[in-house]
């Protein structure tokens, strides 16, 4: 067990539900009657979560998810069946757990902190770091009840993840902070990943699980119907949400067959709807305060890269983007000390730190074979934006040489972001653009029409 993080057998759980609050009581004068109907939210699950694994929870509303959570943190207790936890655990399930109303958000860091196992002098070394994740500002000071429902996930997450908890359990709590505090979240999951902690990711967001977990389970009414690739998971259970009614037991046997089976190829799916917006708003413009909340800089080794910016073709500088339209990432590179084989490259990616697409001089001979001490460089990237509605992230980095061996000189992660503004004539859905032209003829005999789009012949 030294190696599993989570182990679940034939875990089920089981609540009782009375018609009236007053039969409960009788039950207690006659227990050989029972007045109570039997609700099975968990049935038989089995389960082990290797230490280090990032586990992607899915289901629909009422398929046992929160029950399963609760069980493994502690708060519910299974009716039958063996729960095994192997080191310190920390969960932000739903919204007020663990935290009291009435107490001020600094007040609940301390309450919260000690239920999590820390020392008085430990919540005090770690609370500058907390209130500075958190960012709620003179809120801190006032009661939880008064707070935002993203201001409250704000400090609940912070508390939750400043532990360094060997388990950690999120329940949907990240649907909730706005973007900048989204990748703020997922910077500090990817932290606990790398540390070698397990965590427990249940969301709606198919995106979000794909790319943050490396399995994912699929619970549907009690039952753990099918475990395997977060993509095949995530591809069964948009095949399950949207079939009939009349072909969900068929499809449930399926899924119950691929268990244990290697994982087949799938294609991940995601959905987006394209906003249809006035023409103003599909201008590309500057807005000041759209910048990288969490900027991380490499140790430089004889560069420094500075001033990273998008700009439009004419040289305005942009980060509200127009679909399909042309742009320049820039950055300079001050080198401080002589370099050699130096390369540059971009990165472009999502919220939840998808890598979309980059370019580094890779060859030989796109590198530049030798650059002195006290260079100035500005490195430039035209590039046509394909991406779909949404914000992105930009890299930057520079690399050479350095005792013999090739490196990094220096890397900026998330230097600049833009967003992508909806567009009216787009028919394009998740994550690219790939400039389809789709088209709807409707035929009668020998001739055709074209009903919608325009690239099909009309006879």
């Amino acid at each position: 067990m030294s190696d599993i993080a989570i182990s679940l057998k034939n875990v089920s759980k089981c609540f009782r539900l009375y018609r009236h609050p007053v039969d409960r009581l009788k039950e207690v004068f006659f227990p050989l009657k029972s007045r109570a109907d039997e609700f099975w939210a968990l049935r038989d699950i089995s389960l082990e979560i290797p230490k280090g694994q990032t586990l992607g929870i899915v289901g629909r509303n009422g398929s046992g998810k929160s029950t399963l959570l609760q069980i493994i943190v502690g708060t519910l207790r299974a009716t039958s069946g063996e729960v095994k936890v192997n080191g310190r655990i920390s969960a932000l399930l739903e919204l007020g757990s663990g935290f009291n109303p009435e107490f001020t958000g600094r007040q609940n860091v301390f309450f919260n902190g000690q239920l999590l196992g820390l020392k008085q002098e430990e919540i005090e070394r770690k609370f500058d770091e907390i209130a500075a994740f958190a960012d709620i500002g003179e809120f801190l000071d006032q009661p939880v009840k008064t707070y935002s429902s993203g201001m409250f996930v704000r400090l609940a997450f912070a508390v939750s993840t400043s532990v360094e908890p060997d388990i950690l359990v999120v329940d949907e709590a990240l649907s909730v902070g706005d973007e900048a505090f989204q990748i703020k979240c997922f910077s500090r999951l990817h932290a606990i990943q790398e540390r070698g902690g397990t965590v427990l990711f249940v969301s709606h967001a198919a995106a979000s699980v794909i790319e943050l977990c490396n399995s994912a389970i699929l619970m549907d009414k009690s039952e753990l119907l099918l475990a395997g690739k977060p993509k095949l998971v995530i591809d069964k259970y948009h095949k399950l949400i949207y079939a009939p009614p009349d072909k969900e037991a068929a499809l449930k046997e399926e899924f119950r067959a691929l268990n244990g089976k290697e994982d087949e190829p799938v294609v991940q799916k995601k959905l987006s709807v394209t906003v249809a917006n006035d023409e103003k708003h599909l201008r590309e413009y500057y807005d000041p305060e759209m910048v990288p909340a969490n900027t991380i800089s490499y140790v430089p080794r004889g560069a420094k890269i500075s001033s990273p910016v998008i700009t439009s073709l004419d040289g305005r500088r942009v980060n509200y983007l127009v679909g399909r339209n042309s742009y320049i990432y820039s950055y300079t590179v001050s080198f401080y000390k002589p370099a050699s084989k130096v390369r540059f490259g971009m990165l472009i990616k999502t919220v939840t730190g998808l890598e979309l697409g980059g370019v580094s001089f890779s060859s030989a001979g796109h590198s530049i074979e030798e650059v002195e001490a006290n260079t100035t460089l500005v490195v430039k990237f035209k590039f046509k934006c394909l991406l779909n509605p949404g914000v992105y992230f930009l890299n930057a980095g520079v690399s050479g040489v350095v005792d013999g061996g090739f490196t990094y000189l220096d890397r900026c992660v998330d230097a600049a972001m833009f967003r992508v503004q909806p567009q009216i004539n787009s028919y394009a859905s998740a994550l690219v653009d790939l400039l389809i032209e789709p088209s709807v003829i409707e035929v009668e005999g020998e001739k055709s029409k074209v009903l919608r789009g325009g690239f099909g012949d009309v006879n």
